[in-house]
């Protein structure tokens, strides 16, 4: 049976929110080849107070406040402070560098929930080589450090590549050795920086393998984990409930909390540092401009944000599959490889008929 959604009822879960583009990195997978200069155009302070008031007149989101890197807007405090007035839960995605502990305290105390700092290598070497920055590896160590002198939750995120593949496992023992609170894998988008990333993709073979064994880690590791850019991984969690090679209850209690895979457009949606609306970061559809029309009429009216709440829109193995409402395939991915968004997800090799 293929899940269809009321417009007028979905919930926005998620936002994440792209305040500005600067980056003092050079990340090799960096979907906005995002630069270290001033970006024209962006938000201004009192704009970016207006798109909190817009998404708390109707939801009660998460906001990731991300960029680029978003320490490098000055007042990114008071913006983070201002969301959370509204009774928003705000988060941030740092990238390390600029997080000490005064800056740490500043987080809390404006109540930030949470923030993620991003692994992708377990060494320097490989991590700074991904950074293409000397000293990234050592900076998020550090930044780690300073969350937990504050008392400041963290995650790890780890973009999952066909160059450190091999290290996720090393990975997320480092990440459980520095206290994380959670462990999320991303899936790579071959957009933006990472179009010029050419065999940076894992194979679909190597995908399901690592999505299988990440869910045998669900049950063994006591740090939280979730796969994110990866939407079959819920494929494959279910296959394993229904074929009864079930694990421990705490890994089913966190599939359960988890909607489905893809969110794009269902349940999230992404803000850039001009105010265009996406269904996600990876997936440049323009829905809307927050400085031309209310978020809340984007969510709700938006083309594709309609389009992609009807799986009877889906095409290729992902229209035919009987998953469809618990995966939905990565659109973003989708849409990169074949141009095509509501096409097969490239790195799923599942082809199953729909459950009638």
């Amino acid at each position: 049976m293929v899940s269809l959604y009321d417009n007028n009822r979905i919930p926005l879960r998620m936002v994440a929110w792209e305040i500005t583009r600067r980056c003092n990195l050079s990340c090799i997978h960096c979907r906005a080849a995002a630069r270290d200069e001033p970006y024209e155009g962006e938000l201004s302070t009192e704009e970016c107070f207006s798109v909190l008031d817009q998404i708390a007149s109707f939801a009660r989101p998460i906001i990731i406040l991300t960029g680029g890197e978003p320490l490098l807007r000055d007042d990114v405090f008071d913006i983070a402070a201002y969301g959370i007035s509204k009774g928003l839960r705000m988060v941030m995605a740092p990238n390390g560098t600029l997080l000490d502990v005064p800056t740490a305290k500043t987080l809390k105390k404006a109540g930030v929930m949470r923030i993620s700092l991003s692994l992708d290598g377990a060494t320097v070497a490989t991590h700074d080589a991904f950074r293409q920055v000397d000293g990234a590896f050592d900076a998020v160590i550090e930044a780690a450090r300073a969350a937990r002198e504050t008392g400041l939750e963290y995650q790890i995120n780890t973009t999952v590549t066909s160059k450190n593949l091999h290290e996720i496992a090393a990975i997320m023992d480092l990440a459980v050795e520095m206290g994380a609170a959670a462990f999320h894998t991303f899936m790579l988008v071959p957009t933006g920086r990472a179009q010029g990333f050419e065999d940076g993709m894992i194979k679909p073979e190597e995908s399901e393998q690592f999505l299988k064994w990440l869910h045998g880690e669900m049950a063994r590791q006591r740090i939280a984990i979730k796969a994110t850019c990866s939407p079959h991984f819920y494929r494959i969690a279910k296959q394993a409930q229904r074929g009864g090679r079930g694990h421990e209850q705490r890994v089913q209690g966190s599939l359960d909390r988890t909607t489905r895979g893809c969110l794009a457009g269902i349940a999230f949606c992404f803000v850039s540092h001009v105010g265009e609306v996406y269904p996600c970061g990876y997936l440049e559809l323009s829905c809307g401009n927050v400085r031309d029309r209310g978020l809340e009429d984007i969510w709700v009216t938006a083309a594709p944000f309609v389009a992609l709440r009807d799986f009877k829109n889906y095409r290729g193995k992902c229209g035919r599959c009987r998953f469809v409402d618990v995966c939905g395939g990565c659109r973003a991915r989708a849409f990169a490889v074949t141009g095509d968004y509501l096409h097969d997800e490239p790195l799923c090799l599942y082809d199953g008929a729909r459950e009638q």
